[in-house]
């Protein structure tokens, strides 16, 4: 439900689109600044994520099991195909990692689900003049777990194939590498085909980090800002209004809960797509 206090509707989205922030952002980029909601709800939900399934590990029973680890077996087994079909070689670290991704993602999607006002009252009763609680709206937050992804991808493509074969790649990959003679031209095509090929590969790294966090991004956005604007309808206090905001919200609240699960599962699925090609050798011979 919208606030009772008398705003139109632009200042209450653009009120709770606020972070409780370090300091006042100063500029499009501002590195000194510290989304300090962000980073409690995203440590939060990973800090459940993990707890959750290590009391599941913990209590794991090799009879008939309970529903909860029947559930978790079954996501498991589910992530670990995904994996096998995905990652050649030791899967070991693989599997787990999208679990982890897939469990932390999901919950803090799922922080859309709880009525748009309730955090921001609670934040406002204990003194605090904004809150955003949902991690995946805010694009540091996405674009920050890409660049993990990204950063893992790059450690275990070196730790898989050796520095020199990895580094190698970047040069001779994907166009291959031009035959050299005693002829001077050979050379200078050759290095111009080298430059061509680890340009591709910079710009291939940093189009596919750039573009998993936006997905994930502007997906949660868009939802994030739909139930504002049904929030406004039952703020109209007409029958009609409440009535529209009942039915909508109930309608998107549904549907949304797709989206929550289909994000995080793309989300994984590309974390174990960009580990994969890390460790193909694509290297022309």
């Amino acid at each position: 439900m919208a606030t009772s206090e008398p705003v139109t509707g632009s200042e209450y989205i653009a009120h709770h689109l606020r972070h409780m922030a370090s300091s006042q952002q100063h500029g499009l980029f501002d590195i000194s600044v510290i989304h300090l909601d962000s980073l409690f709800f995203s440590l939060l939900t990973g800090f459940l994520v993990l707890l959750g399934l290590w009391l599941v590990a913990r209590h794991v029973t090799t009879g008939v099991p309970g529903r909860l680890q029947a559930f978790i077996e079954m996501i498991v087994e589910l992530i670990d195909e995904q994996a096998k079909a995905l990652v050649s070689g030791d899967r070991r670290y693989a599997a787990p990692l999208a679990l982890t991704v897939f469990c932390w993602v999901t919950l803090m999607n799922a922080i859309d689900l709880i009525p748009v006002d309730a955090f921001p009252r609670l934040a406002g009763m204990l003194g605090m003049a904004k809150l955003r609680p949902l991690p995946t709206a805010d694009l540091n937050v996405p674009l920050g777990m890409a660049l993990g992804v990204f950063v893992l991808s790059l450690y275990y493509g070196i730790k898989i194939k050796g520095l020199f074969e990895f580094l190698k790649e970047l040069f001779v990959a994907p166009f291959g590498r031009a035959h050299m003679s005693w002829n001077p031209l050979s050379w200078i095509g050759a290095l111009l085909l080298a430059l061509a090929n680890f340009g591709l590969n910079i710009i291939e790294y940093f189009a596919k980090t750039f573009s998993m966090g936006m997905r994930l991004y502007g997906n949660m956005y868009a939802g994030e800002l739909l139930f504002f604007l049904i929030a406004l309808l039952g703020g109209s206090f007409t029958v009609l209004g409440i009535a529209l905001h009942l039915f909508t919200g109930s309608i998107w609240a549904i549907f949304h809960v797709l989206i929550v699960l289909l994000q995080a599962f793309i989300f994984m699925m590309l974390t174990l797509v960009y580990i994969g090609q890390a460790q193909e050798s694509h290297a022309a011979h």
